[in-house]
């Protein structure tokens, strides 16, 4: 059922590219929001100034472009929340920061960096929890002025609630965490700078977010964050707990977790390699959710009427480059014959494209692209497909020659020559009838027969349907390269 009130986020930060668990997250988002008619708030985590880069932000920005998603607010956008970069919001997480500790939520610890690892490690040979010991939670003014006579730097802890914390996952179901497991934790450095623990809850109940739907890995932290809002609430900072779902892991190689690092995980290669957005977010959207059981390529439109949280599976996701490809390969064959020819054009461009721009023929290349089209698994495959067309030589690929050019193949090819050039160069069943009879001269069925011819004009062994290839060049061309093979040959 549709909700309007339903209100998301998509909060990265902006360090290196962008990944595909990444998009993911944005997609589930974007979709749970559009679904609803709701609010997709894109905000930007950047308050690590030694890892955030302006040039990752940007990248982030034009990467979510070029996917398609939209924002209803954000940078770029605005919107009644502004600023929607962490990094000019100082201001709020202090004065809430200052809220908490004059309520008597939060204090300050000043244990040292060396003191917490010993009691950890104490804690740890004793075989108990070895989280924060709660050491300054109970601290008297006489003993905070004696850490602050030492020269004592102090960070501000949230004073964690002494019970269980139950909730209930939108993918999950109901999870409860003990007290134990869910120490005392820091919100604010040493320095005065807010924690990520604190600004993201802080930004949400600002932002009157009402479902946080985010990565399997930060759901240890959401028992600290409902604690958190509800001392927000009493505060009057906060409105509500938001509703929390945690999305699959998404698996690499070896069942690990697909990391940052991982070749297949970033964005940017699925796009260089010429991956349509559909093709890739269609794929993206099956790590975790289904369409339904029979049905694995949709479009979009689809995915977001039909989405729900509720039906995303809590078992981890494998990364499958095959399948993303074969998906990507059925986006491409649905689109219209324009749109391909046009998705095509910078592949045969530089830096892509291994011809001069003058050779570059546009009546060639829209004549070949519908042939081309139920050829490509990613566009980026359009270059080699059609290398042929514009250059003066085709390719040499020493395999392909190998395997085509077997004994006898000079022979054949005379023929082959001399049939074309008797052919209907208007019809390229014309010309598979002349490849077909110089075959059967030479006891080769057309299979045998064509592998010669198509080295010969292409330079590869598979590529396009060749007697179109073939109609398309042009006799001239064809003829010449034919004879260029035969003099390699009587070489």
């Amino acid at each position: 059922m549709a909700n309007a009130n339903v209100r998301v986020r998509f909060c990265p930060s902006p360090t290196g590219n962008p990944h595909v668990g990444l998009v993911r997250t944005a997609l589930f988002n974007w979709a749970f929001a559009r679904h609803h008619g709701g609010t997709f708030v894109f905000r930007i985590e950047d308050t690590d100034a030694a890892r955030d880069s302006e040039d990752s932000y940007n990248q982030l920005l034009d990467s979510l472009r070029w996917l398609g998603f939209d924002w209803d607010e954000g940078p770029e956008v605005g919107g009644p929340h502004e600023p929607y970069r962490q990094s000019q919001r100082m201001d709020l997480y202090k004065d809430v920061a200052e809220k908490l500790l004059a309520a008597g939520k939060a204090y300050h610890c000043y244990c040292t960096t060396e003191e917490l690892d010993a009691r950890r490690e104490a804690a740890r040979a004793a075989g108990k929890p070895s989280g924060y010991d709660g050491h300054c939670r109970e601290l008297s003014a006489e003993q905070a002025e004696a850490y602050k006579a030492e020269g004592r730097a102090a960070i501000v802890r949230f004073r964690m609630p002494d019970e269980p914390i139950t909730f209930t996952d939108l993918v999950r179901g109901e999870l409860t965490f003990t007290p134990d497991n869910v120490p005392d934790y820091g919100i604010v450095r040493a320095n005065g700078a807010p924690l990520y623990t604190l600004v993201n809850p802080v930004d949400d109940a600002l932002m009157e977010i009402t479902h946080v739907l985010r990565g399997e890995d930060l759901l240890s932290s959401t028992p600290r964050q409902i604690a958190l809002y509800k001392a927000l609430i009493e505060l009057g900072v906060a409105k509500e707990i938001p509703s929390f779902g945690h999305l699959p892991y998404v698996m690499g190689e070896g069942n690990k977790k697909l990391s940052k690092r991982d070749p297949q995980a970033s964005l940017n290669i699925y796009r260089e390699r010429g991956f349509l957005p559909e093709g890739l977010l269609n794929y993206l959207s099956l790590l975790g959710w289904s369409f339904s059981a029979d049905q694995d390529v949709f479009s979009i439109e689809d995915m977001v009427a039909k989405f729900d949280i509720g039906d995303v599976n809590a078992n981890p996701a494998r990364f499958d480059l095959k399948k993303a490809e074969s998906i990507n390969a059925d986006h491409i064959r649905m689109l219209d014959e324009q749109a391909f020819a046009a998705a095509c054009e910078p592949w045969l461009r530089a830096p892509h494209a291994n011809w001069s721009p003058e050779s570059f023929d546009e009546k060639a290349w829209q004549a070949i692209a519908p042939h081309a089209q139920t050829r490509v698994t990613v566009l980026s495959d359009i270059t080699a497909n059609v290398d042929f067309l514009f250059l003066d030589q085709p390719v040499e690929d020493e395999a392909s020659w190998a395997k085509a050019m077997k004994e006898g193949s000079d022979a054949l090819l005379r023929t082959a020559r001399e049939k074309l050039d008797a052919a209907d160069w208007t019809s390229p069943e014309s010309l598979k009838n002349a490849v077909l009879a110089a075959g059967e001269e030479h006891g080769l069925k057309l299979g045998k027969a064509q592998a010669p011819v198509r080295v010969a004009v292409t330079g590869r062994t598979v590529g396009l349907p060749l007697f179109e290839s073939l109609e398309i060049l042009g006799k001239e061309k064809t003829l010449a390269r034919i004879d260029a093979a035969l003099a390699k040959l009587a070489a």
